[in-house]
């Protein structure tokens, strides 16, 4: 499986967790991102667009 599939999965699991509780955790991790700008998503970007 590669990255962008393995990123896809992860995105639909946060969005059926986001339906089945009624905090919105993607919004919550999506703030995180923008907010903190952690050195994981910067390489999981990269990656991304390398492959």
């Amino acid at each position: 499986m590669n990255i962008r599939n393995k990123v896809l999965v992860g995105l639909i699991l946060l969005c059926v967790v986001d339906v089945l509780i009624p905090l919105p955790i993607t919004g919550l991790v999506l703030v995180y991102v923008v907010v903190q700008r952690p050195p994981w998503f910067v390489d999981l970007a990269n990656r991304i667009y390398r492959s």
